[in-house]
């Protein structure tokens, strides 16, 4: 599908959200990407996956790891479309780990993914798992890149779409100084 496709997508299931957001960095947007609603549909999840899968079909991935809670539709879904494992990291005091008797196992081909990378933090912290376990990172994936292609993970990151969505600093915010109320959509709680 072409990136218009996927706009109409996310509008069509409300997962474009408009208004004041806090997101998980702690700035703030007046849009909201909330994959969750996209995801619900397993048809939708399918094509998803079906099209990011086609940018890592000859790299034979091992693993696929995303965090809890956003990711794990994903990528339990893109690993079922690469034919390989499917793992998540979650929070435990604060600090992303695996958990569940999860492992990665030193030199497997780990592919990264992420529903929305907007400054990259989620993401970093994965790969900082993969890292410790010595796992290969081959690249990271998402469905949306909000940060417009400037976010560097050190990575490749290969994304259905890429969008240049303004974020604000809370002091310098725009929307506040309009008294709109802020949200909090996520499940990540805010630094």
């Amino acid at each position: 599908m072409n990136k218009e496709a996927y706009i109409q997508m996310f509008k069509d299931t409300d997962a474009l959200l408009e208004g004041h957001f806090l997101l998980s960095s702690g700035k703030h947007s007046a849009k909201y990407l909330q994959c969750a609603r996209v995801l619900q549909y397993p048809n939708l999840s399918e094509m998803i996956c079906r099209d990011l899968a086609q940018y890592f079909k000859d790299e034979q991935i091992d693993v696929v790891i995303g965090p809890a809670l956003g990711a794990v539709t994903l990528s339990y879904e893109l690993a079922r479309q690469l034919k390989c494992r499917s793992i998540f990291a979650e929070r435990e005091d604060g600090i992303m780990k695996l958990r569940r008797g999860f492992k990665i196992e030193e030199g497997e081909k780990v592919l990264v993914v992420e529903d929305v990378v907007t400054t990259g933090g989620s993401v970093r912290e994965i790969i900082e798992i993969v890292k410790e376990y010595r796992g290969e990172i081959v690249a990271v994936a998402g469905i949306v890149d909000r940060s417009g292609g400037k976010v560097d993970l050190g990575y490749p990151l290969k994304t259905l779409l890429t969008l240049e969505i303004e974020t604000f600093d809370p002091e310098e915010c725009p929307l506040c100084k309009e008294g709109i109320p802020i949200v909090k959509p996520g499940s990540r709680k805010t630094k």
